[in-house]
């Protein structure tokens, strides 16, 4: 089926893209919802420039699209990209990378009953653990891109999530009770990679801003390495 996913930059929408192609679906477009409103009730709001860089880096057109982040009035500017979707693309169905967040899914879903399209959400209840292992595993390249809970301190910025972060994420949810995936908002993500990345999103300047409790690692500059030479740069660096 061809299928426009929500990707908002972070580990979870790309994820489910992944999942999406796995399972032998043509993902013709990508729909970014680019929030005014830092504090959106559906759409992440760190990083989502790169999501041009992620759609080039995976070569599938993009349609981004400002929302004013106001509760439920951006779910019409939502409906507003996916009708998009399906007059220029072709899209049958829209794909998300929710989790345990019904508000978010099931406002995803009304609008796609509206469009009379599918709706997908391949992560739904998925066990946080075995999600995170999976996305290592699969090659995904991901940074913490925003922090905001006790036991995530500044060192978290920019931070590869790999098995030893997973392993620290675990420990805190036993002491902090902390939602491993980030479901309460913990922390943000920025996906530099994935199976089905065609170049690699290299980060060429960064910047990391800390308020006390809580921090932002924002990618100010990147440029897209084909995967061949990324291979070839590390080797040098090793």
């Amino acid at each position: 089926m061809k299928i426009a996913a929500l990707v908002s930059g972070g580990k979870d929408s790309v994820f489910a893209v992944q999942k999406m192609i796995e399972d032998g679906h043509e993902i013709v477009c990508f729909v970014c919802l680019v929030p005014e409103n830092k504090e959106s009730y559906m759409f992440h709001s760190v990083n989502t420039d790169l999501v041009q860089l992620m759609a080039d880096a995976a070569d599938i057109p993009l349609i981004s699209q400002s929302t004013s982040g106001i509760k439920e009035e951006e779910l019409n500017e939502m409906k507003a990209a996916l009708s998009d979707a399906v007059s220029i693309y072709g899209a049958k169905g829209v794909c998300s990378g929710a989790i345990e967040s019904e508000y978010q899914r099931s406002r995803v879903q009304n609008i796609c009953d509206s469009l009379n399209i599918a709706s997908f959400s391949p992560l739904w209840k998925a066990d946080p653990i075995s999600l995170l292992t999976e996305m290592i595993d699969s090659g995904m390249e991901i940074r913490f891109a925003a922090v905001a809970a006790d036991g995530l301190g500044e060192a978290w910025l920019g931070r590869p999530l790999n098995r030893q972060a997973l392993a620290d994420l675990i420990k805190l949810h036993q002491t902090k009770y902390l939602h491993i995936a980030g479901e309460g908002g913990e922390y943000e993500t920025a996906v530099l990679d994935a199976s089905f990345f065609k170049k690699k999103i290299n980060p060429v300047k960064t910047n990391s801003r800390w308020y006390g409790n809580r921090g932002f690692y924002d990618i100010l500059e990147a440029e897209l390495i084909p995967k061949n030479e990324m291979k070839e740069m590390n080797k040098i660096n090793e």
